[in-house]
């Protein structure tokens, strides 16, 4: 197996140090490594290492960590319900991966997240009677996948919806190439708002990405955010080790180091 040393690459290799559990993994064995040898802190830094996995893979820190961040509100059932009969307006989903091959299926599907998005986004296409959108491509971590995401969705939301896309933009490969390659072809179809469809740790990316080149094309963006909870904290369970908070914590830093890095 080889890896190629371009963007793609050094993306894969990046992300890979930097999630959970690299970066705990990385402290326990610096501090395991110190206390063999007698040097001082070695405990305390296993300690620490050991902390930090238990609690970066819980729901409940995963949320106080997203409401930190800022999180965006809810796009509520009678803010959809008040936009029916507008005709001006879109329902916009950001791709977030798909899964390549799946044998029952003999095809490519969404992945959870996408799915979750692309649900959502029916939801409100249905409800406002506007017509639905989809924008994604390959990413560029997505060194195996053959088929755009856009073309698998397109696939899914009128075979298992029977909502054929209006819009699906397969060139992009991050958030900033979704707003350049699909606001154009909004634009140009007379659209004037668009419903913005994607998970609320990516929203403040997204608006970031979408707001400026829609301002300029005279679009209103409306966030409408998927994944939000209001009560993870306040079961024990919550603060216990979970697959969930563990892939939340994962998808909140990465979405933070993405922020950083300007994609």
């Amino acid at each position: 197996m080889s890896l190629a040393l371009d963007y793609s690459g050094f993306k894969i290799v990046l992300l890979a140090a930097a999630l959970p559990p690299a970066p705990m993994l990385l402290l326990a064995g610096w501090g395991g490594w110190r206390l063999k040898r007698g040097r001082r802190g070695g405990g305390w830094l296993l300690a620490v290492a050991l902390l930090a996995l238990w609690f970066s893979s819980t729901e409940a820190v995963a949320e106080l960590l997203s409401r930190v961040i800022g999180q965006p509100a809810a796009l509520t059932p009678a803010q959809v319900g008040a936009l029916r009969g507008q005709h001006d307006g879109a329902v916009l989903v950001l791709g977030g991966g798909v899964r390549r091959h799946v044998p029952e299926f003999g095809a490519g599907v969404p992945n959870d997240i996408t799915a979750e998005r692309l649900a959502y986004g029916v939801w409100v296409a249905r409800r406002t009677g506007w017509p639905l959108g989809f924008t994604g491509g390959v990413g560029w971590a997505a060194t195996e996948l053959r088929e755009p995401e856009a073309r698998i969705v397109a696939r899914v939301a009128a075979q298992e919806y029977g909502l054929p896309l209006r819009w699906a933009e397969a060139n992009s490969r991050d958030t900033r190439q979704n707003a350049a390659y699909t606001l154009p072809a909004l634009a140009a179809a007379g659209v004037k708002q668009v419903v913005l469809v994607t998970h609320e740790a990516h929203m403040r990316r997204a608006l970031r990405a979408f707001e400026p080149e829609a301002a300029r094309r005279g679009i209103r963006i409306l966030p409408a955010p998927v994944g939000l909870r209001t009560d993870a904290l306040t079961s024990f369970a919550d603060w216990c080790p979970s697959t969930e908070g563990f892939e939340h914590m994962r998808y909140l830093t990465y979405e933070t180091l993405a922020w950083w890095a300007g994609r």
